[in-house]
């Protein structure tokens, strides 16, 4: 049985942005698409809020099936679940993402204390997810979620070390772009050396490195377009650069064996990517 397409839910802009783009790959894919919003009220601070076990059940309720509507609005005949789940969000994410083909959020929740994704909780999920996470940012457009068209197809964009290849971004990048249609661009940026003359050699080395790399991706997607893009400078600026052109850009995160850590590069595209952010944990 195929893993669905997993969402985190909770009616903010962010969660609705992250629910259309979720039901539009769930049916690219092929997958079902599963709704998951999280409770996480103890007994004390449901007394302090003066909300009752009833009105917060009430609540998921409603949000639930308002976007179980939206999705099979938007995508009909797609195959659906929908869990309320009485956990923190955090550990409601985690767990549902081990059960799912790509776990879907969105970049902002509430923002207030009924915020479903706030700071650390998001990024605590992206760091010890231990499949794909992509983070979707609400847009600017009038009406609607603001979810990222995912009709028309522009590229994707990976971020790749040469010097530390992994699999498994390469592996969902080149994938992304197939079942969308689009070309892909892998940059990998270094620290240029003083000299122009080395500047030359390094440029020269780091391309080669680069295509090595790509090689074996080339030849299993052949139907992908790929550009190589090998440039001295800060990985993250030419990543949030690309990201203006873009439907996604990839990152790879190390699984790490204690504690959560997502690099100041993943950590920049999540605040200042303008499309959504793929992080697909490896090694």
């Amino acid at each position: 049985m195929s893993r669905p397409v997993t969402v985190g839910v909770d009616g903010s802009q962010g969660s609705v942005a992250a629910l259309d783009w979720a039901a539009d790959e769930a049916a690219l894919r092929g997958t079902g698409l599963r709704l998951v919003y999280a409770t996480r009220w103890a007994q004390h601070q449901l007394a302090a809020m003066k909300v009752s076990h009833e009105d917060r059940a009430g609540e998921a309720e409603g949000v639930l099936a308002a976007t179980e509507r939206r999705a099979r609005d938007r995508q009909p005949g797609l195959a659906m679940t929908a869990d309320e789940i009485e956990d923190a969000p955090n550990s409601v994410l985690l767990a549902a993402a081990a059960e799912a083909d790509l776990l879907v959020v969105g970049s902002h929740g509430l923002g207030s204390v009924r915020g479903f994704i706030v700071g650390s909780v998001g990024q605590e999920v992206v760091a010890d997810a231990k499949r794909p996470v992509v983070l979707v940012r609400p847009g600017n457009e009038e009406g609607g979620s603001g979810a990222p068209d995912q009709s028309g197809g522009r590229k994707v964009v990976l971020g790749l070390d040469v010097t530390e290849v992994n699999d498994e971004p390469l592996e969902f990048a080149f994938d992304f772009a197939g079942r969308h249609g689009v070309p892909l661009e892998i940059v990998h940026t270094w620290h240029a050396p003083f000299t122009q003359r080395h500047k030359a050699d390094e440029d020269a080395e780091m391309a080669s490195m680069l295509s090595d790399a790509v090689r074996p991706f080339r030849d299993r997607f052949p139907a992908v377009q790929v550009s190589e893009v090998s440039a001295p400078g800060r990985a993250a600026e030419h990543l949030v650069e690309a990201a203006d052109d873009a439907d996604l850009v990839v990152v790879g995160r190390r699984r790490a064996a204690k504690g959560s850590h997502i690099g100041s590069v993943t950590h920049a595209l999540i605040h200042h990517a303008s499309c959504p952010v793929a992080v697909v944990p490896h090694g």
